[in-house]
């Protein structure tokens, strides 16, 4: 967790409510980015299937969102900060470094989820079949060859659009019912 609460050069605490408001959001901002690391590994304890795998998968999704206007509202607050109360330029490179440091931790956290989407993709449909170059399968034949796999690719997509009207009949008869 990296909670922080700011001090006067001199030590003291800052009693500025600009300051405080800055803290406060940034703590917030920490706490989420916390929340959303331990959701992240629990997700790992979770099957990669599954309703429970689903709800986990929205919930991060919709945190790292929120942290991520959060992580905005921060970076107007301090551009504003200056001019409401000032702060030292080391301050204000500190408060730019931590922002930074969020940041990062919130993009590593949201590619996390990406790529852990792309697994359950893999789980659900298998892993994708790259189609073969349609040079390499005509470089050996004729004309008369080429013809006869154009017949039969043409016969597999209709196969195919046969499959896909049934699914569409069968969906449109539960959708009415």
């Amino acid at each position: 967790s990296t909670l922080v609460s700011f001090l006067s050069e001199e030590g003291e605490p800052m009693a500025s409510t600009f300051g405080d408001s800055w803290t406060k959001e940034y703590n917030e901002a920490a706490k989420l980015t916390d929340d959303i690391n331990s959701t992240i590994s629990e997700k790992a304890h979770i099957s990669a299937v599954g309703s429970e795998s689903q709800r986990h998968f929205s919930t991060m999704r919709r945190k790292i969102t929120i942290l991520g206007t959060r992580l905005d509202n921060l970076e107007d607050l301090l551009a504003k900060l200056p001019s409401k109360h000032p702060i030292t330029e080391k301050e204000m490179n500190r408060r730019k470094d931590m922002l930074s440091n969020l940041r990062s931790k919130a993009n590593q956290m949201a590619a996390t989820l990406n790529m852990s989407n792309f697994a359950n993709r893999d789980n659900l449909l298998g892993p994708e079949i790259k189609p073969v170059d349609a040079v390499t399968i005509t470089a050996g034949l004729d004309n008369q060859g080429v013809v006869i796999l154009q017949r039969q690719i043409m016969k597999e997509q209709d196969e195919g659009l046969e499959k896909l009207e049934e699914t569409v009949i069968s969906t449109k008869h539960v959708a009415l019912t």
